[in-house]
């Protein structure tokens, strides 16, 4: 059965024979889904849109400040912007600012074709203008929230060491603005991520982090060092990841919703690679603090935080019990019970990489009372949830001891899966009927086959493997056809291929006893 354990574990412990690509297939697929919602849940790139006229322009009037909004054409704003008029220059990029503010679909392609990116990279460095440095700081945030080549000219304008040099500025919303551009430079991918790692952006940006940073700076850079640990492939240089979690392990502590939330996208980032990058984070000592924030009443916490559990229980066994002694297994039926889907689909994602490691592990499974939650989920939960749920039931039966697979039967798990036989993913399909065999593994073991047989046959489990005999995948056929040629014979394969039973063919049977489950 396909587990997501690593080569060194599987060797010494189950699944010999199959390769890794197999063993992984589960983490690598289910990673991929949820990296499509995590760009839903995490924006990578933000515009800032928020426009305070007359903070801006205190002194004018309310007539005036209508007129203000009456923008120059692009034209003027060129000529204002290349112009030596510090005054025009200002107005102009100031202008240029609100267009790709206010804008729901902002022409940022018209004004990089402009070429005046290079003109606000150099206004960075006017310290003497601190207005002009601000607002070029912000049309450039806005310009790299674009797509990625609207992020390329941004750097390729030479922006980046500009707003390094910004963090340490004396003025604070400029300060902030450079964070919030950079944060948008590394949402783009690796490259530019590392590209700022280079050109050391950690030290300074972290300097920022402090108990008199007020909160909604805070966010920002929260958000922006999310960026800096986020993408893998390349993971972010070890190195940068060392430098960053002292402070990110001081951010989880902090009250704020949004802190914490970006906090924890970032741990999720860094768990989400080898086990040695899981190492990294675990010896922080935050997986308890993980654990506690994974039974937050907040969605936007809870989220990265149970993303951050489920990455960790990818890895080795041993960082899988540290997950559990940080009391991973006492928050999940909890959330294998929350009213919104997504969490009872990642809660059993992260169940079924438990239920993947040894017997003592899955025994804990067993004594933190997850057994009833994830037979409810079984039944009647989301498709998605219901499909990672089979997994923890298939890997559950790999690798439990003979008692233990007696209590998943006496748990109900049994009508449930044969239920979902019904379902149109094949795979899934083909899950649930190596299951199945898994069960009747255990049940050869202890001499009640039959019993297993009739419990089958009360569910109306054997007619609904019969079924699969005329599923137009052939894997699903073979895999139903092995079953009951091997479990069930005599007047209970009437139904089978007349031509597939000759000679003998499901003669084939196993001595019988009572299976007392």
């Amino acid at each position: 059965m396909p587990v997501r354990k690593h080569s060194q574990h599987t060797k010494m412990f189950k699944n010999k024979g199959k390769d890794e690509t197999t063993l992984r297939r589960q983490r690598v697929e289910v990673s991929i889904e949820l990296r499509k919602a995590k760009k839903d849940e995490q924006l990578l790139k933000r515009r800032n849109i928020s426009v305070h006229e007359k903070e801006e322009n205190p002194s004018l009037g309310q007539d005036r400040a209508a007129e203000v909004i009456i923008q120059p054409s692009l034209e003027e704003i060129l000529e204002a912007i290349n112009g030596g008029d510090t005054q025009l220059q200002l107005l102009a990029t100031q202008a240029t600012r609100r267009i790709l503010s206010k804008h729901k679909d902002p022409p940022i392609n018209q004004f990089i074709e402009l070429g005046i990116i290079p003109r606000l990279v150099e206004f960075l460095g006017r310290a003497d203008d601190a207005a002009l440095q601000f607002e070029a700081a912000w049309a450039l945030t806005n310009i790299a929230s674009g797509t990625s080549e609207h992020t390329r000219a941004v750097v390729e304008g030479g922006a980046i060491p500009a707003l390094i040099s910004l963090l340490s500025s004396p003025h604070m919303h400029i300060s902030e603005q450079s964070v919030w551009a950079l944060g948008n430079i590394a949402g783009d991918g690796p490259i530019y991520r590392d590209a700022l790692i280079a050109r050391d952006v950690i030290p300074p940006l972290l300097a920022l982090v402090s108990p008199a940073t007020p909160v909604g700076f805070l966010r920002n850079i929260t958000w922006t060092l999310s960026n800096l640990c986020r993408n893998k492939n390349p993971c972010p240089p070890l190195d940068a990841v060392q430098k960053i979690l002292p402070v990110l392990v001081i951010l989880l502590q902090h009250e704020d919703k949004a802190v914490l939330s970006d906090s924890c996208w970032a741990v999720s980032y860094l768990t989400d690679g080898c086990n040695d990058r899981i190492q990294v984070v675990v010896e922080t000592g935050i997986l308890p603090r993980l654990v506690e924030l994974m039974d937050s009443p907040d969605f936007i916490i809870m989220t990265p935080a149970l993303r951050a559990i489920g990455n960790v229980v990818t890895g080795t066994d041993q960082q899988t019990q540290e997950a559990i002694d940080a009391g991973a297994l006492a928050v999940l039926p909890r959330l294998l019970r929350h009213s919104k889907s997504v969490i009872q689909k990642e809660a059993a994602w992260t169940l079924s990489n438990i239920a993947a490691g040894p017997s003592h592990q899955i025994q804990q499974i067993i004594t933190c009372g997850l057994l009833p939650p994830l037979v409810e989920l079984l039944d009647k939960g989301d498709f998605k949830a219901q499909k990672e749920a089979v997994w923890v039931v298939a890997n559950f039966t790999t690798g439990a001891t003979v008692d233990q697979v007696v209590e998943l039967v006496h748990s109900g798990v049994l009508k449930p899966l044969l239920n979902l036989l019904l379902v149109k993913d094949s795979k899934t399909i083909l899950i649930i009927l190596d299951t199945i065999s898994n069960l009747f593994l255990a049940a050869e073991k202890l001499g009640k086959t039959e019993k297993l047989c009739l419990l089958v046959e009360e569910l109306d489990g054997l007619e609904k493997i019969e079924d699969l005999q005329n599923h137009e995948n052939d894997m699903v056929y073979r895999a139903a056809l092995h079953i009951i040629e091997k479990y069930f014979s005599g007047e209970e394969n009437l139904n089978l291929e007349p031509q597939t039973g000759q000679d003998g063919l499901y003669d084939f049977s196993v001595e019988k006893q009572d299976f007392n489950f």
